[in-house]
């Protein structure tokens, strides 16, 4: 017997998926600020999803500007702003790692942020885009040579020493260049956040840092070399994380070794990390930044307080805050395919419709990565007919290849239909592949009724260059 999955919630849905009362409503908490509906057409910065597939394919790549630039200045007041309140003060640099681009980049810097790198293409990029080298900080747990030296001769603002291998060579190249190279030491709190949720730990089991324990000796290490300035600790707890609790114990054990560091010389930063989460589908509620930095600088004032020191400038990292809701992703339906699904041992079923798409895990490799989930409305059109659960797949030869594992559309959605995946200006651009040899999507910038390119997409040409044997290709 099959469900009929017009009448109530369709059974293979997830407990936290509700069945939509309009399957063309736009959640508030997940669309960037200028995306509306215009006579049933999805709209971002004034400009149609119609539009913007016509002009530039699908699947593309749109950030809405006005959100980006209206966040960064929003996350940046409000850690600035707590701390200032404390009578602290607070440094933010924006995560690359998240999106970059020279675009992006610019954006960041005219707001006033500093950028975090994490290898030698992201530093180019920061440089590109006209960055002074001193508002950046580097990461990565096996820099190159060769990035270690470029960094330093750049006079690059800080790089996060990830072990004890790299305090030589870092020091090394500081010498090479005549150079005294701040740096940050990375350390584990034994702290993992992730959404709602954390655990602390004795130990972690990660490549990332060192162990608490082990940060003194790193730190006499770093201080043994005249090439070198310590600025302080820094540790990144998880990403997508809902709630101050993990940051609050993270910081309260960071500051227990800042206090003993303090005895042998000056430390004065504290780097928090990042990780701040933002809601993917209408059952997330992520906690919002201005109360995640009030409760943060009164935790950590509070412990300076308790130890006696005086309140250290507070660094955090955040990317996705930023750039994750401004982003969206265009898509053309191409297959419908209503698959029965048993859902109980009797063998009764449920239909899942699969709704096959023009991108897929090159574009968006966090599902396939992570399980994360998604949401995804009609954006071409506006629907009467009821909600039908759909699973939006991708055209790669996987299994797995799947954008969106579950949400309602309108029950008439079919091949040609316009599709919009909200959320995905983190960690989808920079995660995408040429798996199966397509080209990487290009990315548009909107704003004020206009649209233009700020990152190129790839064609079939691009990937051919790159290939020895190609006739064409440059010898």
């Amino acid at each position: 017997m099959a469900f009929d999955t017009h009448a109530a919630a369709n059974p293979l849905a997830p407990e936290w998926l509700a069945v939509p009362g309009d399957a063309n409503a736009l959640h508030p908490g997940l669309w960037s600020r200028t995306v509306e509906r215009r006579d049933g057409e999805l709209v971002v910065g004034g400009v149609s999803a119609a539009e913007l597939a016509a002009r530039y394919g699908t699947p593309v790549y749109i950030v809405d500007e006005v959100d980006a630039r209206e966040r960064v200045t929003e996350v940046r007041s409000a850690l600035v702003g707590a701390f200032e309140r404390v009578g602290g003060s607070a440094k933010v640099y924006y995560a690359g790692k998240a999106f970059l681009s020279i675009e992006v980049a610019r954006w960041m810097s005219e707001a006033g942020l500093n950028i975090d790198v994490c290898s030698g293409g992201e530093l180019a990029v920061a440089v590109a885009a006209g960055v002074a080298p001193e508002r950046l900080g580097f990461h990565g747990n096996n820099k190159s040579l060769a990035e270690i030296d470029r960094a330093v001769s750049l006079g690059i603002g800080a790089i996060i020493i990830d072990s004890v291998q790299e305090i030589e060579r870092v020091a090394e190249a500081a010498v090479r260049h005549g150079r005294v190279q701040s740096v940050r030491l990375r350390v584990n709190s034994g702290v993992h956040a992730h959404t709602h949720a954390f655990l602390a730990t004795a130990h972690e089991d990660q490549k990332f840092g060192i162990g608490l324990a082990a940060a003194a000796d790193a730190v006499a290490r770093i201080r043994s070399h005249a090439s070198l300035n310590f600025l302080g600790l820094h540790c990144h707890i998880g990403s997508q994380i809902f709630g101050a609790d993990g940051f609050a114990e993270s910081a309260a054990r960071l500051l227990a070794v800042h206090t003993e560091l303090l005895a042998d010389g000056p430390v004065p930063e504290l780097n928090l990390g990042g990780g701040f989460g933002i809601a993917y589908t209408s059952a997330d509620d992520p906690t919002p930044i201005e109360e995640l930095a009030e409760t943060i600088a009164q935790t950590v004032a509070a412990g300076c307080a308790e130890l006696g020191i005086p309140l250290p400038v507070v660094a955090f990292e955040p990317g996705r805050a930023i750039i994750g809701r401004a982003g969206l992703t265009l898509y053309t339906a191409g297959t419908t395919k209503d698959v029965p699904v048993a859902f109980q041992d009797d063998g009764e079923t449920a239909i899942r419709r699969y709704v096959s798409v023009d991108g897929g895990m090159s574009d968006n490799a966090r599902l396939a990565l992570y399980g994360a989930d998604y949401s995804v409305r009609i954006a071409g059109r506006q629907s009467v007919a009821p909600p039908e659960l759909v699973r939006i797949a991708g055209k790669h030869c996987e299994s797995g290849d799947i954008v969106v594992d579950a949400d309602y559309l309108p029950g008439d959605v079919a091949p040609g239909d316009l599709l919009a995946v909200p959320a995905t200006g983190a960690y989808c651009w920079s995660l995408a592949s040429n798996y199966n040899h397509v080209g990487r999507p290009a990315v548009i910038a909107v704003r004020d009724g206009a649209s233009r390119v700020i990152v190129r997409g790839e064609t079939e040409h691009d990937l051919l260059m790159r290939d020895a044997a190609y006739e064409g290709a440059d010898a």
